[in-house]
């Protein structure tokens, strides 16, 4: 069995490959199997979902790459931007994984969310593609807190001004 504890550090090269959707994408243990048919067994850390293209290393020095799997989508468009924000924003009230495009948002196909979303008016279709949805701003797990332990990816704005204005 190939184990895989790390992510590479480089991506240009690979010796192998796993098609994975972002459920499997999305675990830090799991055991599964390279295109070729070997068997892998990842040993990751928690909270940050392997991403389409990213490289990984395993213990015998091999390298394998992740490659996102076509799912079944749902695709959103909408009439104007404010209306696009409005059902990204009642999908995020959700905690629904979205990957958002230049004038649409994407999920995972769920009938209840496809009937929402048309009746807020949004034209929504269906499709197969891989799934590579945003990560979140405290750092792209399945869990989030709102803890004063949150980590971000970016510097908050916040009370970042020198005289609270």
């Amino acid at each position: 069995m190939l184990v895989i504890t790390r992510r590479a550090d480089d991506a240009t090269r690979w010796d192998a490959e796993l098609v994975m959707s972002f459920e499997l994408r999305s675990k830090s243990r799991l055991r599964t199997s390279t295109t070729g048919g070997e068997d892998v067994g990842l040993f990751l850390e928690a909270g940050r979902p392997l991403r389409h293209g990213e490289v990984l290393q395993a213990e015998d020095g091999r390298r394998v790459r992740v490659t996102a799997a076509p799912e079944a989508l749902l695709q959103v468009r909408c009439g104007s931007e404010v209306e696009l924000c409005r059902a990204a924003y009642h999908l995020g009230n959700r905690h629904v994984h979205l990957e958002v495009g230049d004038g649409w948002l994407r999920l995972l196909d769920d009938e209840v969310l496809a009937q929402m979303l048309r009746q807020m008016g949004a034209e929504v279709e269906r499709l197969a593609s891989p799934f590579q949805p945003e990560h979140g701003a405290y750092g792209g797990g399945h869990h989030h807190s709102h803890g004063k332990d949150a980590a971000f990816q970016y510097a908050p704005r916040l009370h970042q001004f020198a005289n609270g204005g």
